[in-house]
């Protein structure tokens, strides 16, 4: 891998936009001092607040004033739940939204060393190694190039390992998928930045590096770089928020969301992996027969039904929505369907968005209850022609201490009373 001496980026320095800031920038793969991620959080959400009391009459007397903010309605108050610190999580509650977009604050988090404050005026991405041109850019250069937007997802690698492992009846979409959101991203395609240094042609991997403590740093090949990757600074109409990687971060559309490595501040281009322990001691699988699974960047075809789920009590016969949430990291979603026998038969949802690359559709498939047992699932099939499988078919092929990268079908049993608990032995 080529070394990058202070001398060789100070000469190349000359054609920095300006704003370069060179002091603190590792000459190599440091160390990395974080500490290990915490097991998959299923700690249960705080008591709901007292329902707000609303007057008899709303049209007897004046409302509230304009505010410098918005608020949601007191009667709706979805959290994450969080779990560690500074390592951790917190995971959004799918089951209380709607759509697709995942408001910014209902985001889930993931991160190895508490959330850095990061001044947008000093923060640099600096882009050395196999390129003709080193060059550090602040967040005000790459707003100079021509932008983009663009809705995709981000999922952790270990989101769904609770229904996978130690499937639970009484588990929400919350824990059991709830490392996952789709947002609106604004940013440049990170191609332009590549060609704006200059990437020789014998560079075939970039690392990339995050401004955090434990400066968390992925190999990526280069090949995505040329693809779809975007450097983004807006999420959702609004600057990034410090919990998502401002002042700016790497977005890998498709990929497992670590690779996406927030807080941005250093891409290196070589030839090879560069092996850093986030891809030694995590993020790899190991498989039943001693061997693992390394680099396994895209996230699989995969969905949630998210409503009717646990705790829901239907108490009413006849027809209902079940709906949820559809992904794949691998193109479009072509094809959500739904069974209500426990994978016996099953009947074609119908996609309520037009799917788009790497993004997420929402499906809905109208049941009509008539007060017997039943057990719902879903199953995605994408355009690649992945079919979502079962965890007996996961089981079968990677074993039952598989870390990463679950998709199983998973889905909610209905008994006579209209009680809803989670099912995760598909």
């Amino acid at each position: 891998m080529t070394d990058l001496s202070r001398r060789d980026l100070l000469a190349g320095a000359a054609g920095f936009l300006g704003g370069a800031a060179l002091a603190g920038l590792p000459l190599a793969v440091e160390g990395q001092g974080g500490a290990p991620p915490t097991a998959p959080s299923t700690v249960p959400p705080p008591p709901a607040p007292p329902r707000p009391v609303a007057p008899l009459d709303a049209t007897k007397m004046p409302g509230a004033p304009t505010a410098a903010l918005g608020a949601r309605s007191e009667y709706f108050a979805p959290t994450r739940i969080p779990n560690g610190t500074p390592v951790g999580s917190s995971r959004t509650p799918l089951q209380d939204l709607t759509g697709t977009i995942t408001p910014s604050d209902l985001h889930f988090e993931r991160h190895h060393a508490g959330i850095p404050t990061l001044d947008p005026e000093r923060h640099t991405l600096t882009i050395h190694g196999l390129v003709d041109r080193p060059m550090s850019f602040t967040v005000a250069d790459i707003k100079r190039f021509p932008q983009i937007t663009r809705t995709y997802f981000i999922e952790c690698s270990g989101n769904g390992g609770a229904g996978y492992r130690d499937p639970k009846p009484d588990t929400t979409p919350q824990p059991l998928a709830g490392l996952f959101s789709t947002s609106e991203w604004t940013g440049v395609p990170l191609a332009t930045l590549f060609r704006e240094v200059g990437v020789k042609s014998d560079a075939s991997w970039f690392l990339a590096e995050g401004g955090d403590a434990c400066k968390l740093a992925r190999s990526i090949p280069i090949a995505k770089a040329w693809d779809d990757a975007m450097i983004v600074w807006a999420q959702n109409g609004e600057p990034l928020r410090p919990a998502q990687g401002y002042p700016m971060r790497l977005l890998l559309p498709g990929f497992e969301g670590n690779s996406n490595v927030k807080w941005l501040r250093r891409l290196e281009l070589g030839t090879k992996p560069w092996m850093t322990r986030w891809e030694t001691s995590k993020y790899t699988d190991p498989m039943p027969d001693g061997t693992a699974r390394i680099f396994t960047f895209e996230i699989d075809a995969k969905s949630v039904i998210t409503s009717p789920c646990y705790p829901n009590m239907i108490t009413a016969r006849g027809w209902r929505s079940v709906n949820g949430l559809a992904w794949s990291g691998r193109g479009r979603i072509t094809r959500v369907e739904v069974s209500i026998d426990g994978g016996t038969s099953w009947h074609d949802a119908e996609l309520l968005n037009t799917p788009q690359p790497k993004s997420t559709v929402r499906f809905q498939y109208m049941w009509n209850w008539q007060g017997t047992d039943a057990t719902l699932l879903s199953r995605a099939t994408d355009d690649a022609g992945y079919v979502q499988p079962t965890r007996a078919a996961m089981v079968a092929e990677r074993g039952e201490f598989t870390d990463y990268h679950y998709n199983q079908i998973i889905g909610w049993k209905v008994d006579r009373s209209g009680a809803v608990t989670f099912h995760g032995a598909t």
